[in-house]
This record gives structure tokens, C-alpha cells and sequence, in this order.
């Protein structure tokens, strides 16, 4: 891993999401972006682009480049490279183009979640980012000082098209150095019993040399309440789940099962993006 991304409004989940961000990087000696988006109508964009100085933006984004360059210059991030991009765009949008620019290989946000109106209608920026990234997002739910992950759930269906997400799982759960538990989630409308389900676990298994993980069937009426349901009963530190990143009416009328979990999980969340 070589550079990470963080994307930043400067507010207490932000933070968490550098703090974890400071650990993973001084673990694999990567870099830091961090990043921040003013948002901003798009006529005032516009006029930007070509060159006027809107005495309001002009003013914000001064602001915001003196937060970053504090930011940048905070302790906890000592002894790494770090860089600072500053951009006008729709949030989402900008995370992609930065990600996609730079080559990043993570992006660490933070996210209290959506739920209700917010969440049906507008959803949050993390969702959107999660939905869209090539790249693994690591979605930091709480307000942490530091960041530790003891116990790392890989939630999946161990198809063959989960092989490169779980891949990347393992690779992540050796920077963490967590214990890694393989789940498979039972539903009554696509139910396997025991029998089969091992049976497609080893078959999905059967080529990979890492041994240090451990296997579990958990029954429930969904595969988000199993996740979550699993997650709080072995007190899990991070979930880590696959997303196809369906967009349009298909995301509208399907939903997903990852961003359902990004909004609603109290423990952070890390995605995959399935190719």
C-alpha cells in the first residue's frame, strides 16, 4: 500500500478517520493525502473555472487551506509523507477524481451513516463514494483516538467472483494483524444447509495457502441482521464486505447489502469493489 486518502470537513469523524489513517500508513510506509471539497453552486464553479475571484469562495477556500496545513503538521501524523489537495466540487465526485488521479490505494472516511429521508432520497457522501470507488474504503464509524483492529469480519457468499475482494481481505487483515473470521450468512430465502454450505467454503478455499482464519455459518432473517447480528456477538472491530456498486434505477430497486451496512453498522466497514 502506497498512498492512502483522507478526505476531510474537519469534523470529529474526519479526524477518526486520520487517526486510522496515520496507523495504516506508518504500517506500510504509505503516504497521506489529505483532501478537502468546498462545495459550491454550480454557477459559482463555473466562474471560478475561468478565472473570477468570488470574494466569498476566495475566502473559504483561504480558510481551508490553513486548516489542512494545520492538519498536515499534526502530531499524529510525524514521520510520514503527506500531501493536501483542495478542491471545488460535488463531494463525491471529487473523492473519485482525486482517488482515481493519484492512484491511491485506500480510502479512509468517516460517517456517522443516513437513515430515513436522508438516507432514501440524497444518502450520504460516503455512501456515494463506496457505491462508486475502484478502490477499497475503509469507513470509520466511531470517534477514535487511535485505531486497532483485534477481530476482522469477511462477510460473503464465497462465490468465485468474491476470490480477488477476499484476497485483498487477507492482504489488509496482515497490515491490521487481526484475527480474521470468515462468515457466510444462512437467510430463509436462501437457505444451504450445513453440509453444503462447508462444502462451498473449502471449494472457495481450496487454493489459498493462509490458514489464520476461522470459518462461521450464522443463521438469521438477512444478510445485513446476520452481519451486524455476528459482528456484536464476537464484539468485532471491522466488517469487511463486497460491493458490485450498482448505480441508477438497478441501485434503486435492488439497494445493497454494503451500503445498508455502511449507514446502519456501528463498527467500521471496509469495501471492496467487485470487478
Amino acid at each position: 500500500m502506497k498512498k492512502i486518502l483522507v478526505p476531510t470537513d474537519f469534523s470529529p469523524h474526519a479526524n477518526s478517520a486520520l487517526h486510522a489513517a496515520a496507523v495504516i500508513a506508518k504500517k506500510c510506509n504509505a503516504e497521506v493525502i489529505l483532501l478537502h471539497i468546498i462545495e459550491l453552486p454550480q454557477q459559482a464553479t463555473d466562474e471560478i473555472s475561468v478565472g473570477a475571484e468570488i470574494p466569498e469562495v476566495m475566502f473559504f477556500k483561504n480558510a481551508a487551506e490553513n486548516r489542512l496545513a494545520q492538519l498536515a503538521h499534526s502530531p499524529i501524523l510525524e514521520g510520514l509523507k503527506v500531501s493536501m489537495v483542495l478542491k471545488l466540487d460535488r463531494t463525491f465526485l471529487g473523492v473519485i477524481q482525486v482517488a482515481e488521479v493519484n492512484e491511491v490505494d485506500l480510502i479512509i472516511m468517516g460517517s456517522h451513516g443516513a437513515s430515513g429521508a436522508k438516507e432514501m432520497f440524497i444518502g450520504s457522501n460516503t455512501e456515494k463514494v463506496v457505491r462508486s470507488s475502484e478502490v477499497p474504503v475503509l469507513v470509520i464509524k466511531e470517534q477514535l483516538s487511535t485505531f486497532e483492529v483485534k477481530d476482522f469480519i469477511f462477510a460473503s457468499d464465497f462465490s468465485e467472483d468474491m476470490k480477488a475482494p477476499f484476497l485483498k481481505a487477507l492482504k489488509f487483515n496482515k497490515v491490521f494483524g487481526s484475527k480474521l473470521h470468515l462468515l457466510m450468512i444462512n437467510t430463509p430465502n436462501n437457505f444451504k444447509t450445513t453440509q453444503v454450505a462447508e462444502e462451498q467454503l473449502a471449494a472457495f478455499l481450496s487454493d489459498v495457502n493462509e490458514q489464520e482464519y476461522d470459518l462461521s455459518i450464522y443463521n438469521d432473517i438477512s444478510i445485513e441482521k446476520g452481519i451486524l447480528n455476528y459482528a456484536k456477538k464476537i464484539n468485532a472491530d471491522l466488517i469487511g464486505v463486497s460491493t458490485h456498486g450498482r448505480k441508477g434505477i438497478s441501485h434503486f430497486l435492488n439497494g445493497s447489502i454494503t451500503e445498508d451496512l455502511v449507514n446502519h453498522s456501528a463498527t467500521s466497514v471496509l469495501t471492496f469493489k467487485i470487478k
